[in-house]
């Protein structure tokens, strides 16, 4: 049985617009391509989200990936606010499941930077009945020590859990460790699987609170 609902961040209850975030700053096509080369396809990205380097060495780490480009990745990176921005669906959302008395956690790779500036994207923290960010304990999905380190924090028993994440490598490592895994594609189609295993909102969300 279905007790709990884990839900990564990025990608399902926040909208992760790292091209759109690009081109706000003012960087175009073939310019947004490289840097997402030099960052995001970068080993630090994930270091920076463990919190194991600081953002001046994960900086000077990009640069060094594509030197000809490091004024625009200091520009890129310098302030995160608008890279996430929090779904119309997440606080009724999580609202919902509660009422029908469900858990409701996070398990999301997060660095404090994205943390502290995208504060806004995160709104429904709250309302959750706590979760892991990858900069508190070191760790980053798929790491099987992630999935462990919170469900040991909470006193969880993984075949209760529902793990929904829109990266199908993190689906599967958390099945692995014993949860039900839900790959998000959209919300409906989320709706529909977590409705194959018995969690059903009560009355529902508006047409309005879906849109993603």
């Amino acid at each position: 049985m279905i007790r709990n609902i884990v839900f990564d961040i990025g990608g399902v209850l926040a909208d992760y617009r790292i091209r759109e975030f690009l081109a706000d700053k003012g960087l175009d096509g073939p310019m947004i391509k490289r840097v997402l080369k030099a960052s995001v396809s970068n080993p630090y990205w994930e270091k920076f989200e463990r919190g194991e380097v600081s953002e001046e060495e994960t900086l000077r780490a990009f640069a060094a990936a594509d030197p000809e480009i490091e004024k625009e990745l200091r520009l890129a990176f310098s302030d995160l606010s608008g890279m996430l921005t929090i779904r119309p669906f997440a606080i009724p959302l999580v609202r919902g499941l509660k009422e029908t008395g469900h858990g409701v956690y996070y398990l999301s790779n997060y660095s404090k930077k994205a943390y502290d500036e995208c504060g806004g994207s995160l709104a429904f923290m709250p309302l959750m009945d706590g979760g892991v960010v990858s900069f508190r304990v070191g760790l980053t999905k798929p790491d099987p020590r992630m999935f462990g380190c919170f469900l040991e924090r909470y006193g969880l028993r993984p075949e209760e859990c529902v793990m929904i994440d829109d990266t199908e490598e993190n689906v599967e490592a958390a099945r692995k460790m014993g949860f039900v895994g839900i790959v998000y594609r959209d919300f409906d189609g989320m709706l529909a699987e977590l409705e194959k295993l018995g969690v059903s909102l009560q009355g529902g969300t508006d047409d309005e609170q879906k849109k993603d």
